[in-house]
């Protein structure tokens, strides 16, 4: 089992967003696990697993799902290339270090450059930014470049976000 995160912010709520899947070339066939909570945490650079981590172990405990593969999330696990750790790097740290995290971010994060991989998908000209731990970063890259989808993001991880935007549970 895949599991991939995103959470979206509105009116002191965030609401996380679960896209569970068994086949890293799938486009459809998935389980969508999904909560609003109450949050009054500030965005604070370089700090962001404060705000989302909170809200990614709340949604994930209530999965309890057994043979995860691996953990996508729409950002970073490290943040320069000391290994500061990001939101992937504290979820990994929270999670026992048992589950692989691949940090999967569309704007790049200038003080990492040794542990990312840019990756360039169909015809687009703008990279994703790809960052692991608990997995090699080179195979990780292959396993994003490779999930379904002709454009810059994959299909599964579009529809991830777009259901994170709707503003109901569901």
């Amino acid at each position: 089992m895949i599991l991939a995160f995103d959470t979206y912010y509105f009116d002191n709520k965030a609401k996380t967003v679960c896209l569970a899947f068994d086949n890293w070339a799938t486009t459809d066939s998935y389980e969508i696990y999904s909560e609003i909570i109450e949050t009054n945490e500030d965005y604070i650079s370089g700090e962001f697993y404060k705000r989302e981590l909170p809200c990614i172990m709340s949604l994930y405990k209530k999965i309890n799902l057994d043979n995860i593969e691996a953990i996508i999330i729409d950002g970073f696990v490290f943040l320069d290339d000391g290994k500061k750790m990001g939101l992937g790097g504290y979820l990994y740290q929270t999670l026992a270090s048992k589950i692989p995290i691949i940090g999967v971010a569309k704007t790049n994060y200038f003080t990492i450059e040794k542990d990312k991989r840019a990756i360039y998908r169909g015809i687009s000209i703008n990279p994703i930014y790809i960052t692991a731990i608990g997995i090699d970063l080179d195979m990780a890259s292959e396993l994003i470049q490779n999930m379904s989808g002709e454009y810059r993001i994959p299909t599964i991880l579009k529809k991830l976000d777009t259901l994170t935007k709707v503003r109901d549970v569901g």
